[in-house]
């Protein structure tokens, strides 16, 4: 009785356009489902919930220990600009591997990474949330470890998020770090550690406004910090291209003239975000919901790049080697593309 009422009601919302999720779905798909939720929950919930319970323990009988806490973050907020606080054992959650098979998120290298080097891996494009980032290595889900032996990862995000009481040390063990000048030089020095791999987001919360399913278009002509810091670290430049990151989100349509992207340009220079509207599905049906969509997602490691160590690098000289790291990009993505992309013959890469 119950199956043939739900079976009329799902046949009903069918004829309104929504389209359900089947109800004998294996239990792996539900896990998956609910890594990738509990993810997006974590992304647009986790500071202000952080913040909220931060309040509470305040003014709660264990005030205390909210003090405590409180003064040992005061003296530990450097830590973000010191190489972070990875736990291998957050980093291991089988949450992170649900997550990744949700898409499914892949892990792919065209080339060795020397553990006796640092490097500034450059990955576009930035996609709604950079969901294979964090697959890929924020966690180790993908293997990331054995895939690139002897090398340890960290993803370079706001410092605005490491003042955040709580949420600051989930993302630390995750092996995040500020993305301030000191901090992915301090990375990057050969002399305090060797083997590390800077995951950097070139074009950030700029290029995250035009993310849109089937195009790619990465932010990077003007974005040249990045290259001043290989250039001062002596750090190989290694380009990073994640097939599929545009197609999990469907943003709203949002032209350069338009009044929506005003709008979130403005919002994005106040505060270092850029206001975009989920779209994808719901949990139980696939219509409409803040959950990605299930495409595949393959994050393709390149070939470093030398880059000669200048401390001191004039601007015709970081301009040279911006324009060898594009031509990098560019060969990567021409190379890789039709491994990853059903269109590829008509799918370019745009750089603005």
């Amino acid at each position: 009785m119950i199956h043939a009422i739900l079976g009329l009601f799902i046949r009903i919302s069918n004829a309104f356009g929504i389209k359900w999720a089947p109800l004998d779905l294996p239990m792996q798909r539900r896990l998956q489902t609910l890594g990738a939720l509990a993810w997006v929950i974590i992304t647009l919930c986790g500071e202000p919930l952080c913040i909220l319970a931060f309040f509470k323990l305040i003014y709660s009988a264990y005030w205390w220990l909210g003090i405590l806490y409180a003064v040992w973050m005061i003296n530990d907020i450097e830590v973000c600009h010191r190489g972070g606080r990875k736990i291998e054992w957050v980093r291991n959650w089988k949450l992170w591997s649900y997550y990744a098979d949700y898409f499914p998120i892949q892990l792919r290298k065209t080339s060795e990474l020397d553990p006796d080097k640092n490097y500034l891996l450059a990955v576009f494009p930035h996609g709604v949330v950079s969901s294979g980032i964090m697959g890929a290595f924020a966690s180790n889900s993908r293997h990331v470890n054995k895939i690139f032996p002897g090398m340890s990862f960290n993803f370079i995000t706001l410092a605005g998020h490491f003042s955040v009481p709580f949420f600051r040390d989930f993302i630390l063990s995750l092996g995040g770090c500020s993305s301030s000048q000191e901090s992915l030089l301090y990375l990057l020095d050969k002399k305090k550690r060797k083997g590390n791999g800077v995951i950097l987001m070139v074009g950030g919360a700029a290029e995250a406004l035009n993310s849109h399913p089937g195009e790619y278009t990465v932010v990077l002509k003007r974005r040249k910090g990045f290259i001043r810091v290989a250039m001062k670290s002596g750090a190989p430049l290694v380009p990073v291209f994640s097939f599929g990151e545009p197609d999990v989100y469907r943003p709203l349509d949002n032209p350069q003239d338009s009044w929506t992207r005003k709008i979130q340009e403005k919002v994005r220079e106040i505060t270092g975000i850029s206001p975009i509207f989920l779209i994808g599905r719901g949990i139980f049906q696939y219509s409409f919901g803040i959950l990605p969509m299930r495409a595949p997602i393959n994050v393709v490691v390149g070939a470093p790049m030398e880059v000669e160590r200048n401390l001191d690098p004039t601007d015709e000289e970081v301009n040279a080697v911006h324009a060898q790291f594009t031509e990098k990009l560019i060969q990567l993505f021409e190379s890789e593309k039709s491994k990853y992309l059903q269109n590829h013959e008509n799918t370019e890469l745009i750089i603005t």
